[in-house]
């Protein structure tokens, strides 16, 4: 849904002069340092990236899911690690408390998310429980207003640059599966929690990961995320459906960019006697790219606009996600193949998103976890 044209316009040209003036020149600087320059940090600040999904009435957009996918496509058409800065807190990061967090708690956190005061992280993989979230162990034991959380948390996205977690834990030892797990907000620095060393990643330099250790972290139960406990499961789950549309979205616009890239190289790149672009197996990995990026497209705006109509959205976006990281992977590949022995050298960054998008396909639900939600949900609903 996109409640004013104009204003939406002006929004995406901003995003888009941004990137191109200011982003996309710090790629290479981004992936040789892995630290996002601290100038360019508070740019996305001023500019209100930050509170992109935070509701109006505690200092944010307030976007709409489809206005918010159109600021994806913008924001991707650079290097992943930008986005994910601010993206993870818009998005993972706060939606919990947005979607289920009580009133007390969304007066306070979320206008100091909204302006970036704060940067939000959401705690769920763990060391022995990535795809098999209901199988978590970190625990989080009532005593009296205060909850003890135990446990670590493995590659969590933003967590050397977080102000807050919202970490799912079990609260109950007895309930097996998702009913015993509660989700929780703990803030940094509270006595008890610390970090691992940051991850050295394979790409997606400067998004930055990390283990969160709990050791007899004491929170006050007001941190309870909603105040009830055995629903942090449906909550998670409730996050990473959005989050699977902010994927999808990212993954289009970084093939966009990709595609882009192997087009002008295309046109300037000679071989006997004429430009590359003019033979006719160059030609078909273009238009097969340009073909899955436009069905992508469609998917992400279409579940979008079905998630603002109120909809449940769980399999249309495990679909999304599926099929926008897989053909986001596709493209990385005809554009390396495209460029040639170029494509494998640094210099002309092809290599370096080639290695960024293929984390697309693996968090927030791997393609194979999409298609276990899609089939399950399938067999679910004709069964009804």
């Amino acid at each position: 849904m996109i409640r004013d044209p104009e204003t939406l316009t002006l929004l995406l040209d901003t995003i888009g002069r941004f990137v191109r003036e200011k982003l996309v020149p710090q790629e290479a600087n981004v992936g040789e340092t892995d630290q996002i320059p601290e100038d360019i940090v508070r740019d996305m600040k001023a500019l209100g990236l930050f509170g992109m999904s935070i509701p109006e009435a505690y200092g944010g957009m307030g976007l709409t899911m489809e206005e918010e996918v159109l600021a994806g496509f913008e924001i991707s058409h650079t290097s992943p690690a930008f986005r994910s800065l601010f993206a993870t807190n818009n998005g993972i990061g706060a939606q919990g408390i947005v979607i289920d967090g009580t009133e007390a708690q969304k007066q306070h956190y979320l206008p100091k998310i909204a302006t970036g005061e704060i940067i939000g992280s959401f705690a769920l993989t763990e060391p022995d429980s990535g795809s098999d979230a209901a199988s978590l162990r970190t625990s989080a034991v009532k005593d009296g207003d205060s909850y003890v959380i135990n446990g670590t948390k493995r590659y969590i996205t933003n967590a050397p640059e977080a102000g807050i977690f919202t970490v799912m834990a079990r609260t109950s030892a007895q309930i097996k599966g998702a009913d015993g797990i509660s989700a929780f907000i703990v803030e940094k620095g509270t006595p008890g929690l610390s970090l691992g060393a940051i991850d050295k990643k394979m790409g997606q330099k400067g998004a930055h990961t990390c283990d969160v250790i709990f050791e007899d972290v004491r929170i006050p139960a007001a941190n309870l995320i909603g105040g009830v406990e055995g629903v942090g499961f449906k909550t998670a789950m409730k996050v990473l459906d959005k989050g699977r549309l902010n994927i999808a979205a990212a993954s289009v616009g970084a093939a966009e960019r990709m595609l882009a890239d192997a087009l002008r190289y295309a046109r300037e790149r000679k071989q006997f006697g004429k430009a590359i672009g003019e033979f006719q197996l160059i030609q078909a990995m273009l238009a097969d790219s340009h073909t899955e990026i436009y069905a992508a497209r469609c998917m992400v705006l279409d579940a979008a606009r079905k998630r603002d109509e109120g909809r449940n959205v769980g399999t249309e976006a495990a679909c999304a996600k599926l099929f926008a990281s897989e053909m986001c992977g596709r493209v990385a590949d005809r554009a390396v193949q495209i460029f040639g022995g170029a494509g494998y050298l640094a210099e002309y960054g092809i290599e370096r998103f080639y290695r960024d998008v293929r984390l697309f396909r693996i968090y927030e639900g791997t393609s194979q976890i999409q298609q276990l939600v899609i089939a399950r949900n399938l067999l679910r609903d004709r069964a009804a």
